[in-house]
């Protein structure tokens, strides 16, 4: 979670005073792929302090922005270096821009190239002049699962956590041996909390628009739905005991509520959110996931006791 670069302006080939500037942010990969896209044209990379973010959420959360922007002009001292007054910014990074703020503070002009890096060698080519193509941002299902190996990495590290005290519980609460009770009652509980970290990290991305709602947080239900119903009939349907009704619904309280909270982690990612409706959304939504969680895991030990 460190793959960051040194703010700054770099040189990219052998770029003069006349050369293109082309400001990113600090995130590597955003580096990278800029530069790999730029090979061959001699240009300037002015990279801005975004802690590491990506240009599109660090837009959002204001450290692509035009006060960095700003500092970052006069701290690198790109007036001396270049003779012109234009400066290329990614499309994504407008919503955290202000352009006429920046030419107040700086005399420099701001002009916002296409969405994508890769479509920068047209774009130059072309006069600097964007495509109604290039100012499109789609979001294919491959693009949603590029984004699932990080989810899903960060919520297995915490199940790795979570297993053993649930493993735990089962045996000092359930009914009979510790063992036996860890392994009847431990497992059909792990195995229903995988099913919603599942849920939340895999299913929701890959079936985004066809899952009901505008909300994450109801879109993270209804994948929830799709894996968790058909677990609970494959433990009735097989010769494994299957729980007390009471302890089935407060599993699937507590994985659904999961599934609604990590479904929620791609709001940054979609090409339909903003941040004053992602703060919205978690207004109501965070409340029902705590709820669902406190709730389930208390209707849940009791069940263990019951049984």
């Amino acid at each position: 979670m460190s793959f960051t670069v040194d703010p700054g302006l770099y040189a990219l080939g052998s770029p003069d005073r006349h050369s293109p500037v082309f400001v990113t942010a600090n995130y590597k990969m955003s580096f990278d792929r800029l530069r790999n896209d730029l090979k061959n044209r001699d240009s300037w990379l002015l990279v801005l302090n975004t802690q590491g973010i990506n240009v599109w959420c660090a837009a959002g959360k204001g450290s692509f922005g035009t006060d960095e922007l700003s500092e970052r002009i006069h701290t690198s001292g790109l007036s001396r270096i270049i003779s012109h007054k234009d400066l290329i910014l990614p499309q994504l990074s407008a919503p955290g821009v202000s352009a006429h703020v920046v030419h107040k503070n700086t005399g420099f002009n701001v002009r916002f190239g296409p969405v994508r890096s890769s479509d920068l060698p047209a774009f130059i080519d072309s006069g600097y002049k964007a495509t109604p193509e290039m100012r499109l941002k789609n979001f294919p299902i491959m693009d949603r699962a590029a984004l699932i190996p990080m989810e899903l990495i960060i919520a297995m590290k915490w199940m790795l956590i979570i297993f053993p005290f649930v493993f735990m519980l089962s045996g000092l609460f359930g009914s009979g041996p510790f063992l036996s009770a860890a392994i009847r009652h431990g497992f059909f509980a792990a195995v229903m909390l995988t099913g919603g970290m599942t849920a939340g990290t895999i299913i929701a991305p890959l079936l985004l628009p066809w899952l009901p709602g505008r909300a994450f947080a109801m879109k993270g239900f209804s994948a929830a739905v799709i894996v968790l119903l058909p677990l609970l009939g494959l433990f009735s349907a097989t010769s494994y005991p299957f729980p007390a009704f009471a302890e089935a619904f407060s599993l699937f309280l507590i994985s659904s509520g999961v599934a609604m909270f990590l479904a929620m982690n791609f709001t940054g990612s979609s090409t339909f959110t903003s941040s004053s409706g992602v703060r919205k959304e978690m207004k109501w939504a965070v409340p029902i996931q705590i709820g669902c969680g406190i709730i389930g895991f208390g209707m849940w030990v009791w069940t263990l006791y019951a049984a």
